[in-house]
Parts: C-alpha cells; structure tokens; sequence
C-alpha cells in the first residue's frame, strides 16, 4: 500500500511539472524525500530527485536543479537502473549542460539519451535528436546538421516535420539570414515553441543573429540613420534602437545614440595604450631588486 501511494503521489508530481504548479510539486517532494530516505527506496528516489531536478530548473534555480540530479545519479549508480530511466537521467544532465553553455557536453549526453531511446523504439529519441542539432546550431556549426541526419540511426526521423524545423533553423543561421529566421519561427511554431528548452536557446539564437545583422550593417559608417537600419534588418525601429542600447551598454557597440536627431554616432576605437601599465611594472622591478640590494648591504655590514 505504502509503494503504491509513493507511486501515485510520484506521478501528481510529474502532472504539476507539466502543468507549471512548482510550487505544489515541491511541497509534495520534500514530504517523498523525508519517507523514501527512511524506507530506502532507491528507486523512486532516483524518480523524485529527478523530477525535484526538473522542477528546479523550471523555477530558474540552475544549482539546485543539479544538486537534485547529483542526487538522483548517487540513488541510481547503486541499484540497477531501467535504461529508460537511464536516458531520462543523461537528457537532464544534457539540458543542464545546455543551460551553461556547454554544448559540447551537452551534445554527449543528448547522444547517449538518443541511441538509448531509440534502440527502445520509445518516442522520446525525436526529442533527444532535436536536441542534438539545437547543440549543433548553437555551437556555430549548422552544416554539420545534414552530416549529423544521414546517420543510420537519424534517417527514420529525417523528414519529420520536427527534425525539418531544425533543418530550416541552421540554414537560416548559416546564412546569417535574419528573415529566414523569423520565418522559420513562424512556419514551425509548434515545433519550436512547444518544448521551453529549444524555445529558450532559439531565443538567445535570434539575438545574437540580431545583434551581428546590426554590426554588419553600422560598420561602414560613422553615424547613420536609425530608421535605415530598422529597414535594412527588418526590425521595428523602437526594437531596433532598443537593441543598439543594449548593446552600447554591454561595449559590443561603440557609439551614442542622438535621438534627438534619430541616428546613431559610432566611435572609433581606440587602441588602448599600455606605457603606463609597463612604466609601472618596471619601477616594481626596480623597487624589488633595490630592496635585495640593500639587503645584501646590512648582511655585509
């Protein structure tokens, strides 16, 4: 009776994190944890610090969604571990990764997730896929997209309309093509809105597409109308002049906007000067071989 009301209560936590109510399944967690840990059930403990993983990370707290899954990983290296629960632990650890940046490790444990999955048949292995090409994407590498889909174990997938989304993505990056981004967007909404994780990275994507787009086209010029760069990127002017702010701000853009005059004035940069720095060093040197000097001096005296 106890494993079965751990198993309900295990799977109401999975439909409050599919639902968003985070902080109901947390409250549900910690009572789990508190009775597993005393009945020793690696198991469903492996399960519950998994999702308490999840969970986490769907609130934005990046530590303690690791901590949960270090804690998840330590529950299921002893006891034998399904390999579907498997490749949920290494498609967390992937998504974790991801979030850091670190897209190469994150590709591994997409990888792993993918080859477990689909030697299972299980339909989770297109999420693992999608996955795999989001890394490859955001690693600057989209022709590697094509190589990576003529795998043995990708081409059953290749013309899904999922894997096409992504398709369609890395050329548009590729190309540096804004518009083709936007319209890739647009044409595959579901696809790439529905999971949070590839929405989310896709967003950062379109920024930094954005913000070269801008750079390239302020380049030649010392100052230039705001309104014709907000036509030449096919972006809203206020977006536009928000984004040449942003990136003022963050010194990727040297310059001022004069929205006075609705233009913006780039700067030249200038080289920084390091006499001063090498002045400095110098007379530490000096200073140092002085006071070895004066040293020696008391130690003859």
């Amino acid at each position: 009776r106890i494993f079965l009301k751990h198993s309900l209560e295990t799977r109401l936590v999975g439909l409050q994190l599919e639902s968003l109510q985070f902080k109901a399944a947390l409250a549900l967690i910690d009572t789990l944890l508190t009775e597993l840990k005393r009945l020793d059930d690696k198991m469903i403990l492996t399960e519950v610090h998994l999702l308490e993983s999840r969970v986490y990370r769907g609130t934005g707290n990046l530590a303690k969604a690791k901590a949960a899954l270090t804690s998840a990983r330590t529950a299921a290296n002893s006891i034998y571990c399904p390999p579907h629960l498997q490749a949920q632990l290494d498609l967390q650890s992937g998504i974790l990764h991801a979030e850091d940046k670190d897209y190469t490790t994150a590709y591994s444990y997409f990888f792993e997730t993918f080859e477990n999955l689909n030697a299972q048949d299980d339909p989770g292995a297109l999420g693992a896929l999608k996955y795999m090409l989001l890394c490859k994407i955001m690693l600057n590498l989209p022709e590697d997209v094509t190589a990576l889909l003529s795998v043995k174990l990708a081409t059953k997938y290749a013309q899904l309309p999922d894997v096409e989304s992504m398709r369609v993505v890395a050329r548009a990056h590729q190309n540096r093509n804004l518009a083709d981004f936007e319209k890739a967007l647009k044409d595959y909404q579901k696809e790439l809105s529905s999971d949070p994780t590839i929405r989310t990275h896709l967003s950062a994507l379109y920024d930094t597409l954005l913000e070269q787009n801008l750079l390239r086209i302020v380049e030649p010029y010392s100052t230039v109308d705001i309104e014709y760069v907000a036509e030449q990127v096919g972006q809203g002017r206020q977006a536009v002049e928000l984004k040449l702010s942003q990136m003022i701000l963050d010194k990727v853009l040297h310059g001022v906007l004069d929205q006075g005059r609705g233009c913006l004035i780039i700067f030249n940069v200038q080289e920084k000067d390091n006499t001063y720095g090498a002045a400095i060093q110098t007379l530490e040197q000096i200073g140092k071989v002085v006071d070895s000097l004066y040293a020696k001096t008391v130690k003859i005296a």
